[in-house]
Order: C-alpha cells, then structure tokens, then sequence
C-alpha cells in the first residue's frame, strides 16, 4: 500500500493517507491574536481543506483530538465544534487542556478520518 504525504513542512506533514484513511497532523490556527472562536473556525476550515485534499470530508471523521489552552474555554469551543461536526456521523472525541506550542495558540485539533 501507498503512503500519500499531503503539504510537507520542515517537520511534518499536514495529513498522511495511508490504507483508506486520513490522519491530520495536530493544527493550530494561522492567526494567534484570535480568540478562541476565531482560533477553532481557522483550525476546523484547515481540518477540511486537508482532508479535502486527500479524498475524505469531515462526513468521514471518526476520531478528533482536540487540546485547549484552558478549559474555561471549553464552552466556546464546544460552540464552534456543534456549529461544524456532522451530526449524523459524529466522531469520537478527547478534549484536553494543555500547554501548547506558539505562544497565542488556544486550540489544536487532530483528526482521524476514512476516504470517501
């Protein structure tokens, strides 16, 4: 079977395609001055632009790792994440609070997912 390595930076790669499924690398967003609102929307759209790429959606997601700066931002996020998942293929899930790399950064979000 064929390893796809899908936007490879310096130390990783964005997603991985191996055997039908989609593993993202743990996203972070783009703009660290957002709130936590703003933090999720950006990592969620770069979650579904990278599975996009590799042939699956988040329709296909059946697992997601999601670690927040603190969890007394739990709620906001929770507000962004019901706003996007699919609620007729919800995933599995693990939220934790977390010391995260960059400085700024409230939220990072990995996922699991099948092709379509």
């Amino acid at each position: 079977m064929e390893i796809k390595r899908y936007d490879c930076g310096v130390r990783f790669a964005t997603a991985v395609e191996y055997n039908g499924m989609v593993y993202t690398s743990g996203l972070v967003t783009s703009d660290r001055t957002g709130d936590i609102t703003a933090q999720t929307k950006d990592v969620l759209s770069k979650i579904d632009a990278a599975l996009e790429k590799a042939g699956s959606d988040k329709d296909h997601v059946i697992m997601v790792n999601i670690w927040i700066a603190d969890m007394k931002l739990f709620g906001e996020m929770n507000a962004v994440w019901d706003e996007w998942v699919s609620k007729e293929n919800m995933p599995v899930r693990a939220c934790v609070e977390a010391k995260l790399a960059g400085n700024g950064n409230l939220v990072e979000i990995a996922a699991i997912a099948v092709k379509k």
